[in-house]
């Protein structure tokens, strides 16, 4: 099975249960409904990156989805947590990219969305052996990707949010949804609102 589609999304739960706050941030992001399955970092050759609205509508409740996922959780007060999905995509359709995943305390969400696309890209990179100095900023190393001609995009999802006031299990994930197209019938239930998914906190 090599899913034809890719969906990003994230989501943030609180509650005074950890397993249900975690559930509550599967909610926000739409994936709740789906028996997921976490599965490792390669993104498939030709595998399209769509809306996560129209990823979700050929989904079906308790279907099994393969997902990768990052998440992080707290119930220490005002502690800042972030969780970010990393995507590097090669310009040849036919190789495959690689997909990071990024769960820390203490940084903002663009730093932490920063680290994980940073992750993906330098695991393409020495794939497909681009030479650069891995103790370069992450921004001259991006450039140097890119004026080899072999990297397409790179880009990032990130959930960040702090600790609830007092003291209520706070939980925040990002996933990258794999699809494959078999036959499915559209799922008619509704789906949040991801317009904003990418680089936003």
């Amino acid at each position: 099975m090599v899913p034809a589609k890719i969906f990003f999304t994230k989501g943030v739960g609180i509650h005074k249960d950890k397993l249900a706050s975690f559930e509550l941030a599967l909610r926000k992001a739409g994936i709740e409904k789906f028996n997921l399955v976490h599965v490792s970092s390669i993104l498939p050759p030709k595998c399209k990156q769509v809306p996560a609205d129209e990823g979700l509508k050929i989904l079906q409740p308790g279907q099994i989805v393969f997902v990768v996922m990052a998440r992080s959780d707290t119930n220490e007060p005002n502690r800042l947590i972030s969780a970010a999905i990393g995507l590097a995509r090669p310009s040849a359709q036919d190789e495959y990219g690689y997909l990071s995943e990024h769960h820390t305390f203490g940084e903002t969400a663009e730093k932490s969305g920063e680290y994980a696309e940073d992750l993906a890209a330098t695991m393409l990179a020495t794939t497909l052996g681009i030479e650069f100095d891995q103790d370069q900023a992450w921004q001259e190393r991006e450039q140097i990707y890119k004026a080899s001609g072999k990297i397409f995009k790179t880009t990032h999802i990130c959930q960040s949010a702090q600790g609830e006031k007092t003291g209520k299990w706070t939980t925040v994930i990002s996933a990258a949804v794999f699809v494959e197209e078999n036959g499915t019938q559209p799922n008619s239930a509704p789906v949040p609102d991801q317009k904003e998914n990418q680089k936003t906190k």
